[in-house]
């Protein structure tokens, strides 16, 4: 299954995912346009399989800076980039950044 990326761009799509993160494991990939490393883990993952079991959302932390940083004080983990934050049950369960990114880790974690 290829990947689905849900555009995350509202603070009012956290509360969504919080919500959602109940039933079923929600991912938020923290991407830098203006970082290499962000585009080879996000290139990463996207080689792999995309569980269907597990939403998957893209931020743009450039354009949405603002939104990144509330992301960090909602789930209580630092800013970084690129980062994975996966949330259940409304918490963050595991957060990951730059190379050690992977989907198995994600998969463990779901």
């Amino acid at each position: 299954m290829s990947f689905i990326w849900i555009p995350l761009t509202s603070p009012d799509q956290l509360e969504l995912i919080k919500e959602r993160s109940r039933t079923r494991p929600q991912l938020i990939y923290k991407h830098s346009s203006r970082c290499g490393t962000s585009s080879l883990a996000r290139n990463r993952l996207e080689k792999k399989p995309a569980p269907p079991s597990i939403d998957f959302y893209f931020l743009d932390l450039i354009t949405y800076r603002a939104l990144s940083d509330k992301i960090s004080f909602d789930f209580k983990v630092p800013h970084e980039s690129p980062q994975v934050l996966l949330i259940k049950n409304g918490v963050c369960v595991y957060d990951e950044s730059h190379l050690g990114i992977s989907m198995e880790e994600i998969l463990e974690n779901a």
